[in-house]
């Protein structure tokens, strides 16, 4: 009888474990699980979206790796992307908000300052963007000239548009700013202090003291700046179409990556197999392969995130 009661109750308290996690059951099987199965189904089919998906086995697998013309320089883009970018973002981000926490007066204006461009549309961004590096008429290349320094085509180079795109990137630094300041004025100052007794310099202090406090937020930024950086779309698809001249409108179609390839990212070739050319199968490739390098680099970082800001010994 007493093992009966006992396992009525532990069924019971199951019931309730379930019942109370239905809510993110469900979501998980509708929003992820089940989009996840039909993605690496339809990447082994032959599907237009309008006629039912017919099996061809590793043919789109075959084409994407080894025939595609899209693909590799998308892949390599996207990987620029998440090394040179996200680095960038977390050092530049790490640096104003050393520089804001540092400033006794007028914190307030310069933490405004550099929170306001974070806050702008990604396409009204770029589009600013564009026309500011505009070779012809931008005012940067204008005064670049007028110190005598060489002007460079920015969104109109294959060679400078990735660079530029990180400027924007390094532009819209103000929520990077906010979570490494709360995490700098969370650093214990008696540490400072201790290490000020010691004989310790600014960069035995940074590296001893702020780097091993703040190193969970360092990953943080990081590991959030790669899922941003393989998701990458908004910004290089409106810089290539704008420094076109193809500002689309209805009916209009455009070929990402201008120039020559050069701001095509897996994101916007995702879109463009799937939703202008109506090749499912193909798209649901790159969406895997897109999916395993997000799960790979978050993996590595977490698995060595010891590593990554150095020794705090």
């Amino acid at each position: 009888m007493t093992t009966f009661t006992l396992g009525a109750k532990r069924r019971r308290s199951a019931l309730r474990t379930a019942a109370f996690m239905s809510p993110w059951l469900i979501g998980f099987a509708v929003f992820f699980a089940y989009p996840l199965l039909s993605t690496v189904y339809f990447s082994f089919t032959q599907y237009d979206g309008f006629r039912p998906p017919v099996f061809n086995g590793l043919d789109n697998w075959s084409y994407v790796f080894t025939k595609s013309p899209m693909f590799w320089p998308a892949m390599r883009n996207t990987l620029w992307l998440v090394v040179v970018m996200v680095s960038c973002r977390v050092v530049f981000g790490l640096g104003v908000g050393l520089l804001i926490t540092k400033i006794k007066t007028g914190t307030g204006i310069f933490r405004t300052l550099f929170y306001l461009p974070y806050l702008a549309p990604p396409v009204a961004a770029t589009l600013g963007f564009v026309f500011l590096l505009n070779p012809g008429t931008g005012p940067v290349n204008t005064a670049l000239e007028a110190v005598g320094l060489p002007a460079p085509g920015w969104f109109t180079d294959a060679d400078w548009s990735k660079p530029a795109l990180t400027a924007l990137g390094l532009w819209g630094v103000g929520d990077l700013m906010v979570i490494f300041m709360a995490a700098l004025l969370d650093v214990p100052k008696e540490q400072y202090e201790a290490a000020e007794l010691d004989g310790a310099g600014p960069w035995a202090r940074f590296r001893h003291i702020t780097l091993p406090n703040i190193s969970p937020i360092i990953l943080f930024a990081v590991v959030t700046g790669v899922i941003q950086a393989t998701q990458y779309y908004t910004q290089p698809l409106v810089a290539g179409k704008v420094a076109a001249g193809q500002i689309s409108g209805s009916g209009q179609q455009f070929e990402p990556g201008y120039p020559d390839k050069s701001t095509l990212t897996l994101p916007q070739l995702v879109y463009n197999l799937g939703f202008q050319r109506f090749d499912y199968g193909t798209a649901c490739v790159i969406a895997l392969v897109l999916f395993a390098l997000s799960m790979a680099f978050t993996a590595l970082l977490l698995r060595r995130r010891g590593g990554l800001i150095g020794s705090g010994d």
